[in-house]
Order: structure tokens, then sequence, then C-alpha cells
């Protein structure tokens, strides 16, 4: 057995295809089902159940696969330490952002990033909350933009600053006369929101408990993007809470939307880097 037919084991084990799995790790079909025939032989259990459709896991090999996971995590642990000695600012760092703060911060992070550390690849993957912590648990990314708190012992987080949100509302709404939007405003609008999955969406609807809005004041119809949700807006479907980031580019003015700060405390979010605590 070695860590070169474990990367084998879990390639068919996530692809469920001997083919797929070849083509991922670089070699031929033949070569990587005759190495997963001999483990089979040395261990002395059949790991998968084939068919001419599937490939499926057994018992057994549901559980010798994840400890095959926990052993590749630690060798990637051990050759991530290695380089880290030699220059920690080389290489590969797969960073994962939300959809809501991808769009506004990474733009303006990578061109300096590059030009500060040449010898880095930033490499950036955008996500849900949920799957990108699962994705750092699973040694897939390095670290994630995230604005909501993680909730797991082997992951730790660096607060990196707190973002008002602003009210969207259409440029012709009455409330545009405002400076600021309260609590009264609030339970007065027809609140639209992001789909589920965002965080942002709960963050909404936890300001909106916190002021008092009733159910009735939140919208069933759910966008999958910023984007949609402000353009909605924009054609008087309702309103909605976004990021202060999300403003400082221009395109709410262009789609006929206006954003107004929010005087009330629960408005804003806390944005942290989050990361695995055994990453060096």
């Amino acid at each position: 057995m070695n860590i070169r037919d474990l990367r084998y084991l879990v390639a068919v084990a996530d692809l469920r295809h001997f083919g797929k799995a070849a083509e991922a790790c670089c070699v031929s079909q033949p070569t990587l089902s005759g190495q997963l025939k001999k483990l089979e032989e040395e261990l002395g259990v059949v790991l998968f159940e084939r068919s001419a459709r599937s490939v499926t896991p057994t018992p057994v090999g549901e559980r010798i696969i994840e400890q095959a996971r926990n052993l590749l995590d630690e060798v990637n642990d051990i050759e991530s330490l290695a380089h880290a000695a030699q220059d920690p600012l080389a290489g590969p760092l797969h960073v994962g952002a939300i959809h809501t703060i991808s769009p506004y911060v990474m733009p303006e992070v990578m061109a300096p990033v590059r030009a500060e550390f040449p010898q880095m690849q930033l490499v950036l993957h955008e996500d849900i909350t949920d799957n990108l912590t699962r994705q750092l648990l699973e040694h897939r990314i390095d670290a994630a933009l995230l604005a909501t708190p993680v909730d797991a012992p082997e992951l730790c987080s660096i607060p990196l600053y707190d973002e008002p949100f602003r009210f969207a509302i259409p440029a012709d709404h009455p409330f545009t006369r405002d400076e600021t939007i309260g609590e009264k405003h609030l339970t007065d609008s027809h609140l639209l929101l992001l789909a589920d999955g965002h965080c942002l969406a709960d963050q909404v609807l936890g300001l909106c408990r916190a002021s008092g809005l009733p159910e009735g004041g939140v919208d069933d119809l759910r966008a999958a993007s910023m984007e949609t949700l402000v353009r909605l807006v924009a054609k008087g479907f309702g309103h909605t809470l976004i990021p202060e980031l999300a403003v400082n580019h221009g395109w709410l003015e262009e789609l006929g939307v206006v954003a107004r700060p929010i005087d009330h405390p629960g408005a804003h979010r806390t944005v942290s880097l989050v990361s695995r605590r055994s990453f060096p």
C-alpha cells in the first residue's frame, strides 16, 4: 500500500468512474484499475461494487476510503509545511469567498497580491457559506472569506472588517426623500431576499426580527444572485438590503436604484478570513 494507491482509491470514490478517476490522476485506466485490484488483494476485501453502469464503494470500502482521506490530508499538510518553510507565500493558495463578497473584494485584492507576491498563484472559489466551510474541512481550499461565525473546532477566523448594510429602493420611491432608513421604514417595507443558503438572507431576516418586521413583509420571491435581486427592486417588486461594498461601483444608479444608510445597530456584518488551524 502506498500514497499513490490511496489517491487512486479516493479519486474513484469521488468520481464513481474508473476512466474519469484515471484521467484526474493522469494515468491510464488499466494502470489505475490494476493498482486498485492489487490493493484489494493486499487488504483481502472488496472495495468497490462494479457494474457496467456504476461504481459503488462497499460498506468496508466506505470505512477504508474515509481513513484514506484522513491520511491524504495529513500528507498534504506535511507537503504544505515543507513548502511554507521554503517560501510561505509561493505556490497555489486556494481562497473561497461567498457570492456577496467575491465580486466586490477579490478584484481589488488580486492585483496587489500578484504584484507583491509574484510566486503565489491565487485560486478563487466562489460558493455559499456551508459549501465553503465543508471544502475547508475537506482540505479542498485553504482559506475563505465568510460573513458568519464558523462553528467547527478545526477552523479559526481572523476578523477583517465590519460592513454596513444599505437599503435598496427604486429611485422614484417616497423613501428616497429620507437620508437614512429607520425601523419604521423596515416595518413598512416589502423585502426581497437572496435564496436559501446565502448567509445574507439569514442576516437580513435577523435584522427584520430585531426590527419587528412581520412575516408578511418578506416576499417568497427569492433571487439566486445580488444582481437579480437589485433588478427586481428596480422594477418595483420590493426592497432589499445589500452590503455597502456592493454600492460603490455605480451599477445601482444605472438600474435606477438608490441605496440609503440604515439607522439600526444590527444593520451590518463582520467579514472574516477563515482557515484550518493546522494550515501553515
